[in-house]
């Protein structure tokens, strides 16, 4: 399965209702993907983006209930969720669209027990043995 790799504050906000995520690039990528949160951590960078992503969540009528910063944290090189992509545009009418190409997103899914990986740049491939290993583990209704 393909996965994206997202700093945190913001797989946060893509797993609570953020609908576009920025990028510098068109990708023809549909469909479910998995949701890396990479291993950046930088306190003050992180205290900034989840003030703006209240700003940004707060123009679109949405509430994206944080956890504390110490939380996430925790998941620093984790798979935490999946979420679909069903378009990529060049505009688009939520705050959060700020990048020349704005992946549009739909159906987020957290994980209850999250995955250690390795991320890397761009989309990148999760082993499907990984994904069927973590569900055995966690039971019934994984996501």
């Amino acid at each position: 399965m393909k996965a994206l790799s997202v700093r945190a504050p913001w797989t946060w906000a893509i797993l609570f209702g953020k609908p576009v995520e920025n990028r510098d690039w068109y990708t023809n990528v549909r469909g479910r993907i998995l949701l890396h949160q990479s291993k950046f951590w930088r306190w003050n960078d992180i205290c900034d983006d989840v003030a703006e992503i209240g700003r940004m969540a707060s123009k679109d009528g949405i509430t994206i209930p944080f956890p504390p910063i110490e939380d996430l944290q925790l998941q620093c090189g984790r798979i935490v969720g999946s979420v679909e992509i069903v378009d990529c545009v060049r505009q688009h009418p939520s705050a959060f669209f700020v990048g020349e190409w704005g992946s549009v997103l739909r159906n987020p899914k957290a994980f209850r027990t999250t995955i250690p990986f390795k991320g890397a740049l761009g989309f990148f491939d999760v082993p499907d043995e990984l994904l069927r290993e973590e569900r055995r583990k966690d039971g019934p209704g994984h996501e």
